[in-house]
């Protein structure tokens, strides 16, 4: 099968920097919504042969795409199974992502992302994970539903610098402070990092007395810590 050539110039900001122009948004998404594989990994290895910035393309085509069907899924708009398939394919694309993440370089620190207990949307965790690596850190990526026990012997015996917590549903902030807690009295000198669609809906971050919470609202906010 012979795909077409994607037929829309790439937009970049003044410094030169490659951003991804709405007509090019919407026909990713079309792509991805019908389950045309062949097309979003077209776009995709066009944007990275054009050295796309990881962080644009995660946050402007990967994320965005899937808040977008995850809102028309709340909506009755499409079926849960046009969101499974939606997240089978951007797992796919992030093969194409890794040959420019890692790099074999020493590794200074080190970080465990994990989506906590109950949690089954991963993707934006690994997306979190992948950062890190940029900025040459060692992310250990857990995935999802990580059993909070599971999750305190893998920390115990990894000692890592820090580890990134990733909450999608809001009703699971009671399970996410008794982590953070645990945290806390397990290892008072460890960085926490939090992150996740539920906690942008929770109506109060309130960490009580674990202040040293730092939450990452976004990848750009991220980015901007580890620099």
């Amino acid at each position: 099968m012979v795909l077409p050539t994607t037929p829309y110039p790439f937009e970049s900001t003044p410094e030169g920097e490659l951003i991804i122009s709405e007509t090019l948004y919407l026909e990713y998404f079309k792509a991805l919504s019908t389950g045309n594989i062949e097309l979003c990994t077209q776009i995709v290895r066009e944007l990275l042969e054009n050295d796309i910035e990881i962080k644009n393309l995660y946050q402007s085509l990967f994320q965005r795409s899937l808040y977008q069907i995850g809102q028309m899924w709340e909506m009755n708009l499409c079926s849960v199974s046009v969101e499974h398939l939606a997240t089978a394919i951007t797992e796919r694309m992030f093969s194409l992502v890794y040959p420019r993440i890692f790099f074999g370089y020493p590794k200074e620190k080190k970080v465990v992302i994990s989506c906590i207990q109950g949690e089954l949307h991963q993707i934006g965790a690994r997306m979190v994970a992948d950062i890190f690596e940029i900025n040459k850190w060692d992310a250990i990526f857990l995935g999802a539903n990580t059993p909070t026990d599971d999750l305190f012997n893998f920390i115990s015996s990894k000692r890592p610098n820090a580890v990134g917590l990733s909450m999608s549903i809001y009703f699971h902030f009671p399970v996410l402070l008794e982590i953070i807690e645990k945290l806390y009295n397990n290892f008072p000198t460890l960085t926490i990092f939090v992150g996740g669609q539920g906690l942008k809906q929770t109506s109060s971050l309130d960490f009580g007395k674990n202040t040293g919470i730092i939450y990452l609202e976004s990848l750009e906010k991220l980015e901007e810590h580890l620099k």
